[in-house]
C-alpha cells in the first residue's frame, strides 16, 4: 500500500502471513530478503530497496550485521521507502493511508 509519512510517499506493507503481499514483498520473499522466523519477519533491509546512504550508515556504524536484519512482527508495518518497521500504534499516529493494495 501507499502512505503518506511526513509529507513524502511511503511503500508500506502490514506484516502477516495472510494479507496481500505487493510484488515488491513477493520478490523480496524469492530473492531471501525477507523470512519467517516463526511468527517474526527477519529483513534484510540492504537488498530489499537499496539505498547507498542507507548501506553505507550500517556499514560505518554498526557491528558486521548489527541492525542490517530488523525483526517485524505481525501487525507491524514495514516501511520500505524508509527502511523501518514500524509498530501498528506508531503508523495510524504518523501515516495516513493513501492506495490500499488490491487482488
Amino acid at each position: 500500500m501507499k502512505a503518506l509519512y511526513k509529507g513524502h510517499l511511503s511503500d508500506v506493507w502490514e506484516i502477516s502471513k495472510t494479507n496481500i503481499q505487493p510484488i515488491w514483498v513477493q520478490k523480496a520473499f524469492k530473492e531471501n530478503y525477507l523470512r519467517w522466523n516463526d511468527d517474526k519477519l527477519v529483513i534484510s533491509m540492504s537488498g530489499i530497496n537499496p539505498s547507498v546512504k542507507f548501506n553505507l550508515k550500517i556499514t560505518l556504524l554498526s557491528y558486521p550485521g548489527y541492525a542490517s536484519y530488523p525483526i517485524g512482527y505481525i501487525g507491524d508495518f514495514l516501511d520500505i521507502t524508509n527502511h523501518s518497521v514500524v509498530s501498528k500504534k506508531r503508523f495510524y499516529k504518523h501515516y495516513k493511508i493513501v492506495e490500499e493494495d488490491s487482488l
